[in-house]
C-alpha cells in the first residue's frame, strides 16, 4: 500500500473557486502519480505509473 500522507495535492486552476467536479492530482510521490475527487479528500485514490498518467494527459488534450 502506498502512503499518501506526503502527498502535495493540486487541482487545475480552471477549477474555479467553487469546487465543482474536479480532480486533484498528486505527482510528488515516488513511482506513482495518485489522483482523487476533491469533494472527497478523504475518499480513495487512484494510483497510476507517471509513464500511464503523461499518455493519459496527452491523449485528453489531443482530444
Amino acid at each position: 500500500m502506498i502512503d499518501l500522507t506526503g502527498a502535495t495535492w493540486r487541482k487545475s486552476t480552471r477549477s474555479g473557486s467553487t469546487g465543482g467536479n474536479c480532480v486533484e492530482v498528486a505527482a510528488n510521490l515516488p513511482g506513482v502519480v495518485a489522483v482523487r475527487d476533491s469533494k472527497d479528500a478523504a475518499g480513495p485514490a487512484l494510483l497510476v505509473s507517471p509513464a500511464a498518467f503523461v499518455a493519459f494527459t496527452a491523449r485528453v488534450k489531443a482530444a
